[in-house]
């Protein structure tokens, strides 16, 4: 009986110290979409990105770099600086206008005239560059840089002109 109760106490002392340990900051790459898209009067497109922050922690993000390819055509640059704090599990957007080549623009006229049954494939690819919310974590300063890559479908908005999503 002795024995046992040294014994439970041992595992009692080890469950104690583990739950002393620092906790774990479980820290993913966010997922990186395309919510909506909007033709400018000027011509250039003002694309609403979202981004879904996947970690456990709170994130701030700072900038986005990278590239839109419409259908199989020349990529376009993607760049925007910003200061978003994301709390862990959700999502935010920003705008980012692009300007798109020529290419660009006749292929979405052509999905625009076949309306809500039409759709372009694009690819949104690149870095984002972001760190762990300092408020949460005060003692972890370093940067991150996570690549992503989305792939789907921008199709007309019924009745909102020169809009897709």
């Amino acid at each position: 009986m002795k024995r046992l109760l040294h014994g439970l106490a041992l595992v009692m002392l080890a469950a104690l110290l583990a739950a002393c340990g620092p906790q774990r900051q479980s820290v993913f790459p966010p997922t990186i979409t395309i919510q909506q898209m909007h033709v400018q009067p000027d011509g250039a497109w003002q694309l609403t990105l979202r981004i879904q922050n996947n970690s456990y922690t709170g994130m701030k993000y700072q900038s986005v770099e990278g590239q839109l390819q419409i259908a199989q055509g020349i990529p376009v640059r993607v760049h925007s600086t910003f200061d978003l704090d994301i709390p862990s599990f959700a999502g935010d957007v920003l705008h980012v206008d692009v300007l798109p080549t020529p290419a660009m623009n006749q292929a979405l006229q052509v999905v625009a005239a076949k309306g809500s049954a039409g759709s372009l494939p694009y690819t949104l690819s690149g870095i984002v560059h972001c760190m762990p919310n300092l408020e949460d974590h005060p003692d972890d300063k370093n940067p991150r840089d996570f690549p992503f890559n989305s792939s789907s479908f921008l199709s007309p908005v019924p009745g909102i002109a020169n809009t897709f999503r």
